[in-house]
């Protein structure tokens, strides 16, 4: 790194989400107000706590797919389920 051009508070940074229990060691000068937390490795970081990352957010994770497929089936059976009853080939 060059020197003199990074803030000094620029240290590594804990970011934690808490709601899918993952956090990212990385270097940042992101405020913390004072609250550390010790990591996997067994040291204590500050840390910056998240609501939701990529770890929890439903665009990364898959699941928005998964809702919006189950809308679809369900959308499409109840439009046709009088229409698809004759063409079954169980009854």
């Amino acid at each position: 790194m060059k020197p003199n051009i990074h803030p000094d508070n620029y240290r590594t940074v804990l970011f934690f989400d808490s709601s899918a229990n993952e956090g990212w060691l990385i270097r940042s000068c992101a405020d913390t107000h004072g609250k550390t937390m010790v990591w996997r490795d067994g040291n204590e970081y500050p840390v910056f706590m998240l609501d939701t990352s990529s770890a929890s957010h439903p665009v990364y994770t898959g699941k928005q797919r998964e809702y919006h497929n189950e809308g679809r089936a369900s959308k499409f059976n109840s439009r046709y389920q009088g229409m698809l009853g004759s063409f079954r080939k169980d009854k």
